[in-house]
């Protein structure tokens, strides 16, 4: 049994549904983000703040790195998992990769913009060594209903 058979998956989900709520409210795409270390507590927290900071760097996947990196007093997180509300663009699975975490759980794919398995596999690619575990479509129906809701409102 790997340390993340003994992780509630939809518990942590939860609690980065409630952060891309907190995305929402401040008028950015509903994406929340945790990093969770190999026993399940949280390291690092993050949710879309591109808005707030008028900064395209600025998405829930890069916050909960920097704090967990932060966290932990190193860049490497090895051993840890990303979870994630939406399926990682190129940017953030690059940066998945440089911090060496070797677990993603994902809520909703991203069919447009998706780096982590939807239009292409980063995290997962050969030729770059990358051998990340995917664990996708946890709680992926209200991960989808929050991103619908908030871009039907923007229309």
């Amino acid at each position: 049994m790997s340390d993340g058979d003994r992780i509630d998956w939809d518990s942590a989900m939860g609690e980065a549904l409630a952060l891309a709520q907190s995305a929402s409210a401040a008028g950015d795409v509903p994406v929340g983000a945790l990093v969770l270390d190999p026993d399940g507590a949280v390291l690092g927290r993050g949710f879309n703040h591109r808005e707030i900071a008028h900064d395209p760097t600025a998405h829930a996947e890069i916050l909960a790195l920097r704090e967990a990196a932060a966290t932990r007093g190193t860049w490497r997180l090895d051993g840890c998992t990303l979870v994630v509300t939406l399926e990682p663009c190129a940017m953030c699975a690059g940066a998945l990769l440089a911090a060496r975490i070797p677990r993603l759980v994902i809520g909703a794919w991203d069919t447009k913009a998706g780096a982590t398995g939807s239009q292409w596999d980063l995290v997962r690619d050969a030729r770059i060594g990358a051998k990340v575990e995917v664990i996708s479509g946890v709680r992926a129906a209200e991960s989808s209903s929050l991103l619908s809701a908030f871009f039907e409102g923007k229309r």
